[in-house]
């Protein structure tokens, strides 16, 4: 569990922030927080891939310590970048603030682009999978497939605009995409959809830059460590 005092950002994500929430639906959290510096100064520092804690009073919660959120970011992974671009925050110190002003800086057309695809298919194989193992009445197929809807529709937005959005603007299309996935013919509109999206990335004027701007994420975590030094508590920069 991540103490208050480590947490630099936190929100709502998944179902609940997207607008796809049923009565059936979790409530995720998303986290960034922040190893003690002195943590990484001994024998036995953390590592990135041990960088993750979960658990907020039994609920579905995820914490990234901030190297490695830094890190899963630059990859433009879809679950880890959502915390970057919510509406609201449950928790936002002052460099959380500030690592929410950088979000633009990770982001390279490239990376947005295989990310996102690359969810998006996995969520397609996962619904095929279930389909074919559980039948068509399995409700989780219609989970995949509102998933794999969103995060290519995101996807795109990202890549044409520049811009995340994280609630959808109607969601019923992807509640009636995920009806149509319970049926003989979804996995045939699933591929066009996926085919879709594969010409409009295409055909695209992409907002994004060919690589992401790290200067400034390397500014912001050396000032980030300095801080919380034991004996040197610097404010951020303003």
């Amino acid at each position: 569990m991540v103490g208050q005092g480590d947490l630099l950002l936190e929100g709502v994500v998944g179902s609940h922030a997207y607008g796809l929430n049923t009565a059936h639906s979790d409530v995720d959290y998303l986290g960034v927080y922040v190893e003690p510096t002195r943590t990484f100064l001994g024998l036995h520092p953390p590592t990135r891939d041990r960088g993750t804690r979960q658990g907020r009073d039994g609920a579905d919660a995820t914490y990234h310590e901030v190297g490695k959120a830094i890190g899963l970011i630059l990859s433009c992974n879809p679950t880890a970048s959502e915390i970057l671009w919510l509406d609201e925050y449950i928790v936002a110190t002052d460099f959380g603030k500030e690592l929410v002003g950088l979000r633009s800086c990770f982001l390279s057309a490239s990376r947005v682009r295989h990310s996102y695809f690359g969810y998006a298919m996995a969520q397609f194989r996962r619904m095929l999978h279930r389909r074919e193992t559980q039948g068509l009445q399995d409700p989780r197929l219609a989970k995949h497939a509102r998933h794999t809807m969103r995060l290519l529709w995101q996807g795109y937005e990202l890549y044409s605009t520049g811009v995340l959005p994280i609630r959808l603007p109607d969601p019923e299309p992807f509640f009636e995409f995920g009806r149509q996935m319970m049926e003989e013919s979804g996995e045939a509109a699933a591929k066009a959809l996926i085919a879709e999206y594969e010409e409009k990335f295409d055909t695209a004027t992409t907002a994004l830059p060919k690589h992401p701007d790290e200067a400034p994420l390397e500014d912001f975590l050396q000032r980030l460590r300095r801080a919380h030094l034991d004996d040197w508590k610097a404010p951020p920069r303003k």
